[in-house]
């Protein structure tokens, strides 16, 4: 209870910090991509519970426009997106783009979830029913009986690379070994990680 109460403090307290570098990359998003700098992927958050997961776009065709009024956030849903994401991803045609995704900035506002008591600073990332199903198979309650987070173990140890079975079997040794050490060791890991954009596409 303790912990839930210090990640959703130190989640605001980073939200008003970095308020000013997010707007600036809202607003950088939404002049390159020429729609809503942010979107809204349906995901599954503790107990099965749909999760609406905030990011920065980082995806859009070139040369697109909005067909419908600007918005703030769109939301996607988004089951076969995930699986089709690669390194040479033709929708991520911006290096700007390319930059956040390699340095996590697009998650930032996940932070939100945070202060919502909706995600973790860590767990597992939130996955789509799809994937749920697909890949972790009689264990996926066990996934789903935490709340997910900003980071675990499979973002410290090789990210996108990552099959989706190496991805489940790190998630279930993060769920299965839930201790203090582990979470700090984590959240310190994550920097590094974060800041060399290892992995990550």
């Amino acid at each position: 209870m303790l912990l839930n109460l210090a990640e959703r403090l130190a989640a605001l307290g980073g939200l008003l910090a970095l308020a000013p570098f997010m707007l600036s990359i809202a607003i950088a998003t939404a002049l390159l991509s020429r729609t809503s700098p942010l979107i809204a992927h349906r995901r599954m958050g503790r107990g099965g519970r749909a999760l609406w997961v905030l990011k920065f776009r980082t995806m859009w065709r070139r040369g697109t426009r909005t067909s419908v009024r600007f918005a703030l956030v769109e939301y996607i849903e988004d089951e076969s997106g995930p699986r089709e994401k690669g390194i040479r991803d033709d929708r991520i045609c911006s290096c700007f783009a390319r930059f956040c995704r390699r340095h996590s900035i697009d998650e930032l506002p996940q932070l939100l979830h945070v202060v919502r008591g909706e995600m973790s600073l860590v767990g597992p990332r939130p996955i789509t029913s799809s994937e749920w199903q697909l890949h972790y198979g009689p264990h996926g309650a066990e996934v789903l009986d935490v709340m997910p987070g900003l980071s675990g173990l499979w973002q410290i140890k090789g990210r996108s690379r990552l099959t989706y079975e190496q991805r489940r079997e790190l998630d279930l040794a993060l769920v299965r070994n839930r201790s203090f050490k582990l979470y700090f060791q984590i959240l310190l890991w994550t920097v590094p990680e974060i800041w060399n954009g290892r992995n990550a596409w």
